[in-house]
Order: C-alpha cells, then structure tokens, then sequence
C-alpha cells in the first residue's frame, strides 16, 4: 500500500475555467488516486512493458474520487460503521470508485472481496482522550478520524537525522518520509521536542499531548514498498525507549492537539514554545482498565 499514491485537487474559484456546476467543484474538489500497473507474464506483458518504457502508457493507474460526498447523490455514499480500535465512527463508503485493477493489485477478487474506502463524516469524528487535553481546560473535546489517536504528528528533522546516521549502515538515504508527520521543523537540536508541552505556530496554540510512539511500519521505504529487516526499529530501539508509559517500544516525534476546531498552517510558520515538562504515554485501555496510579 505504500505504493498507492493520493493527490487532492481544490478548485480555484479565481480561476478562468471555473464553473461552479461541475462535479468536481460540487465536491469542493476530488482526489486523485495511482498505483502502479501490473504488467502480466507473455507476450501481453512483454508488449505493456514496451509501452510503459517508450511513454506511450502510463506505468500507473490513476483513478479520482470526490473529496466531499456530493448532496445530491448522498445515496451513492451510504454512512457504514467503521471499526478503529474501541471506537467505530461512521464513514462514508466510497466503494462504488475502486476500479477492478485496484482490487488486483492489492490482491482481492472484484466479484467476491470485501474490499471498499472509507472516507470520513465531519459528523461522526471519535473523540480523543488519553493524553489529549479536556474539554474542561479548551473548550472542547479534541477529536480525530481515522488516525491512531491524535491530529497531528511533529517531528524535528535534527532527531530523524540523528536516527539517519547510526543506521546509514544498513539505510545510507533514510527519508523523512517513512516517519508519516505532518508537520517537519528545523531549528532546534535533536530531541528537544520530548520536553515540550505547549506550542504556538502561527498564533495557535497546540498541545504536545505525548512522545510518539513507534512501530515497525518505517522500516517499509514509501519509495519502493520494501521493507527492510530490522532497519530503522532496532536503532531507534537501541537508544530511544525514552518513555515511563511504554518502555517496551521507541519514540521519535511528537503527537499534537490544537487549541482551536480549526485553523491554518502554512510552509515557513514559526514554531514557538510555551511550556515544557514530562510526558508519560498512555496506552490504548481495555474496557475497565484504569492508567497505573490513577
């Protein structure tokens, strides 16, 4: 899957073309979803490969989806429930796009496999607790949609490139990108974000709720889908189990929740900080089970 590649498109509404009946626009945009071709064995292959190399056929699928379920075809995007962790949201399933080629790739029957997409409802978000501010302290209770469990995931290229480095024997080019934040900063040293509580960026202010922490999907490079043995995990694992809450997994990165429902960043915004302190990572509770010590 780390080779499906999503591109969202927003319309302009400045720009010449733009006419507010078209589907697209009624979407408030869509996004666009490639994968790659699967090219079959003979002289079929053989001729699709030939085609790919020359340019004359795309080496990907792509296909679109509308970023927002249109109103006048609702029906078309019934509300299912969605199981993610204790919690089971409901969410929009977009199942009528996925292309049969799609299913072939991931492996799946079209005619019999379960195989679907979600897209989430701004109506039936799951609401954060853990380590997430209160309402009680901001006004409202944070909440997410598909994500483990928080928004917004930081990480400071200092850090990664100190993990970079004691594993450049066996990864030379480790990317950023295997880390999946949201937000990448520079400026400070290494590590500096495990202490930070609160932040302001651009005006916000975010909590740092908790230390990230981390599984064994950054050993799969994004670039080529493969996954390597034992690489980054073990080094981050070698020096990073830095958390009293989890001593069993690293950490690198920091998970955020906003001070506001909503709000904008942008490339260049400055990240200050308000309060730092300790972190201790709460993990995901079995029903009836309380955090040690409380």
């Amino acid at each position: 899957m780390a080779l499906i590649h999503p591109e969202i498109w927003i319309p302009c509404p400045s720009a010449p073309d733009y006419d507010p009946n078209l589907p697209e626009i009624k979407s408030q945009g869509v996004m666009l979803i490639s994968y790659p071709r699967i090219t079959p064995t003979g002289p079929a292959g053989l001729f699709m490969r030939i085609a790919i190399s020359t340019g004359m056929l795309s080496a990907r699928h792509t296909f679109s989806i509308p970023l927002n379920p249109p109103e006048e075809n609702l029906g078309n995007y019934p509300l299912i429930p969605v199981k993610i962790w204790k919690d089971k949201p409901l969410a929009h399933d977009y199942g009528i796009h996925l292309p049969p080629t799609l299913h072939r790739y991931l492996g799946f029957n079209p005619s019999t496999s379960p195989l679907t997409l979600f897209r989430s409802s701004d109506i039936n978000t799951r609401q954060i607790f853990r380590n997430a501010p209160r309402k009680e302290e901001i006004g409202f209770q944070p909440n997410t949609a598909f994500a483990d469990a928080y928004p917004i995931h930081l990480l400071n290229l200092a850090s990664h490139r100190d993990v970079a480095s004691r594993c450049a024997y066996a990864i030379p080019q480790l990317s950023v990108r295997r880390f999946r934040a949201n937000i990448i900063i520079q400026g400070p040293e290494a590590f500096a974000e495990d202490h930070w509580k609160r932040l302001d960026i651009a005006g916000v202010e975010i909590h740092a709720a908790c230390r990230t922490v981390r599984c064994r999907l950054p050993n799969v490079d994004p670039l080529t889908g493969i996954r390597h043995a034992v690489e980054p995990d073990r080094t981050l694992k070698s020096y990073r189990k830095i958390d009293e809450g989890d001593r069993t997994n690293a950490c690198l990165g920091m998970q955020l929740v906003p001070a506001l429902p909503e709000f904008v960043l942008r490339v260049g915004d400055e990240v200050g900080v308000l309060e730092t302190g300790e972190h201790r990572y709460i993990k995901m509770l079995a029903p009836g089970e309380k955090v040690e010590g409380v």
